[in-house]
């Protein structure tokens, strides 16, 4: 304080004494969070591979959309997702649709078949569940992979 103010009892007057104290900040600010680091991934994409073996109920393919429709002796859920419904080999193969091509997944019941599978010549292919998953056949098949 100055020597008048102190003799005479002459202050510098506040702007801000008319309305009490003035606050201020204790704290620095913080910035604004966007979408509070994302959500865990869903874990999409090709399960099982062209020439693995699969049974059934396998998923072969989880993906959003029909980026693979499904081809012989495999299923399409409800979420897209491809799975097999027989025992067998998985097969990747495209077909010309419209004016572009469509990517098919398919199982086959022996490892060296192809798809699309040629029906006029080896007639269709039908599985009634009726291969023996016991039989000494696939077990061989099986232990072997």
């Amino acid at each position: 304080m100055s020597f008048l103010t102190r003799c005479w009892g002459i202050a510098k007057v506040s702007p801000f004494s008319f309305i009490g104290a003035v606050r201020t900040a204790t704290k620095r600010a913080g910035g604004t969070v966007h979408n509070h680091g994302g959500s865990p991934g869903k874990r999409l994409g090709v399960k099982k591979f062209s020439d693995q073996y699969v049974i059934p109920g396998n998923i072969i393919v989880r993906q959003r959309g029909t980026l693979f429709h499904p081809g012989q002796h495999v299923k399409m859920g409800r979420d897209h997702t491809l799975y097999a419904t027989v025992p067998g080999f998985v097969r990747f193969y495209k077909e010309k649709h419209m004016r572009g091509e469509r990517k098919f997944v398919g199982v086959v019941l022996e490892r060296g078949d192809k798809l699309p599978r040629n029906e006029a010549s080896r007639g269709r292919s039908r599985y009634c569940g009726l291969v023996d998953l016991t039989s000494p056949e696939y077990t061989q098949l099986i232990q072997s992979l």
